[in-house]
């Protein structure tokens, strides 16, 4: 067997992986959840983009503790999990680059989603964020709530510190940064597990290459 060192470092970083598909899992689910900004700034294909890569995560762990508990000369276990891993990174730089895609244009981009909400939650983010408008007080107002409640009060804001643009994308900016780098992040995982994985199976073929040596030899071992 592969010495304890070398079994816990893998049995670390495996058990990381399994904290990083839990984590992708939970908060894509919760995020879908009621919330003024999160829904705003997350679409449906991103949350969906970090549940697979989290379940893809969970493949991968469980496949390696199938991997670990075969005999010590089957090492075919440790081969499929390093093209699970390969197949986690390729998703994981997809869903990542996905939604690094999305920093690129942020402000051209959230108008269309902001453009698209309706009335009332337009309303609830001028009042949340004390501004009118999106880019100018005519392109996407919506006359009502505590802060833009009427056309008079609208037309004395000229300021473009009252638009909605800014503090919108502000929020959007800090949050897309934080999950693409995260989710990038993830990498590091994935590549120390299949080094760990590699060395594993490099340990167990040198010993039961040596086996083999010392059944030859009538059992005597090595001097």
């Amino acid at each position: 067997m592969p010495s304890k060192r070398l079994m816990g470092a893998f049995a670390f970083v495996d058990f990381c992986l399994l904290v990083a598909g839990v984590i992708l899992i939970v908060f894509s689910e919760l995020w879908r959840m009621p919330n003024l900004l999160l829904n705003f700034t997350l679409s449906n294909e991103m949350l969906t983009g970090g549940l697979v890569l989290g379940i893809f995560f969970l493949l991968t762990f469980v496949l390696s503790v199938g991997a670990v508990v075969q005999k010590n000369h089957v090492t075919m276990g440790f081969v499929l999990l390093n093209w699970m891993l390969i197949a986690d990174a390729i998703v994981d730089v997809v869903v990542g680059s996905y939604i690094w895609f999305f920093t690129l244009g942020e402000r051209a981009h959230y108008f269309g989603v902001y453009s698209a909400l309706p009335r009332d939650t337009i309303i609830e983010i001028q009042d949340k964020f004390q501004c009118c408008g999106y880019f100018t007080p005519n392109d996407t107002i919506a006359i009502g709530g505590s802060f833009c409640k009427d056309q008079a009060t609208v037309a004395n804001l000229t300021d473009d510190a009252f638009r909605c643009v800014t503090p919108l994308t502000a929020f959007t900016d800090f949050t897309l940064n934080n999950i693409f780098s995260t989710i990038y992040g993830f990498m590091a995982i994935i590549v120390a597990l299949f080094l760990a994985s590699m060395c594993v199976i490099k340990k167990r073929q040198e010993e039961e290459r040596f086996k083999k040596i010392d059944a030859k030899r009538g059992g005597r071992g090595f001097v």
